[in-house]
């Protein structure tokens, strides 16, 4: 029987045959290594399982001429064995190789999202505002916004797209310039919202929709006008009661009708009071077989008063995603207003 190997690269054969004969008449260590490095030759000249076989085999029959039947018989049986799994192997090699394109692009795409955020937290004097933002994978379905404009009003936002990956970030880019091509609507969240509705309602896959809460901070009157499009309710807390209140905006996810209508909604912040947006990751943190309470958010929050708004919503981040294991089920956003005393 003669059992003939693709060459890929001419070098090959003599060099086993080189690595193969100094193993087998010395049997050392050096031997196994340089067969080692030998191996990423292979790897390099993608040389199949079968190939490898093929060329063992022509080679020990060089090195030593009268093997027996058995044995060629048995590295016949071998070959055929390993045809069949070589065939596999280059399927597996070629399905690997889209993969890793694929995460390349999900990378791209992830720096995409990134670089849609806001670059810092705006300063305002009356304001203390702390923000977290941790995507349960790489690419996230939670988009935020915080921007002031020339009068020291901020605008603020936090979405959620119903879905992930690529179409998330493609959707939140839409979102992102939608909602800087509007600047003269920031403080009025709910025209912004009646507007943000068409875009999305047109350019939009139907299978697709974003739920959001959008508010505009006024330091003149410290009032705070907000409306919601589906999205989880927030918090607010009054410092004079020392009590939190569900911050609740009735209104329908964006993208379902395009003349949807938005409730605009008022809350004058006295000092010390605060607002809460979050994400539903946060409010359906998952505990062995259980969702935690909204009120075991609040009390995390209460239990951090005493510190700044960027240290409130750091700590109770991490106090929920060790809960977790530290493995997120869902993107997690957590945002703080505070007015200063």
């Amino acid at each position: 029987m003669v059992i003939e190997y693709k060459e890929i690269d001419v070098t090959l054969p003599t060099k086993y045959k080189e690595i193969l004969k100094s193993y087998l008449e010395n049997k050392s260590e050096q031997g196994l290594y340089k067969a080692q490095q030998y191996s990423k030759k292979l790897l390099e000249n993608q040389t199949s399982p079968e190939e490898l076989i093929s060329l063992h085999f022509s080679v020990l029959e060089e090195v030593y001429p009268h093997v027996a039947d058995e044995m060629r018989d048995s590295f016949e049986f071998l070959l055929e064995v390993m045809i069949g799994y070589g065939l596999a192997y280059r399927e597996h090699q070629i399905l690997r190789d889209r993969q890793r394109e694929l995460e390349l692009q999900i990378d791209v795409a992830a720096n995409m999202q990134q670089t849609l955020l806001p670059k810092e937290i705006p300063v305002v004097d009356s304001l203390d505002i702390g923000i977290i933002s941790v995507p349960a994978s790489k690419m996230s379905g939670d988009y935020y916004y915080c921007v002031k404009d020339e009068n020291e009003c901020v605008g603020v936002a936090i979405a959620d797209i119903i879905g992930k990956g690529v179409p998330a970030a493609l959707c939140m880019s839409m979102i992102k310039y939608a909602m800087d091509s509007l600047p003269e609507q920031r403080m009025q969240p709910g025209a912004l919202l009646e507007n943000l509705n068409r875009v999305v309602e047109q350019n939009v896959d139907e299978s697709m929709f974003i739920t959001m809460m959008y508010g505009s901070y006024d330091p003149r009157g410290h009032e705070f006008f907000y409306s919601g499009a589906g999205h989880e309710p927030g918090f607010f807390y009054n410092y004079e009661q020392d009590t939190f209140e569900e911050l609740y905006a009735k209104g329908l996810v964006l993208g379902v009708s395009r003349k949807t209508k938005f409730r605009e909604y008022e809350k004058k912040v006295n000092e010390g009071d605060f607002i809460v947006l979050l994400s539903d990751g946060v409010t359906e943190c998952r505990v062995d077989d259980r969702f935690i309470e909204r009120e075991e958010v609040t009390s995390l929050i209460r239990k951090y008063m005493h510190l700044s708004a960027q240290e409130i919503v750091d700590n109770v981040y991490h106090e929920l995603a060790q809960l977790q294991g530290f493995s997120l089920k869902d993107d997690f956003t957590l945002m703080i207003l505070r007015r200063q005393v």
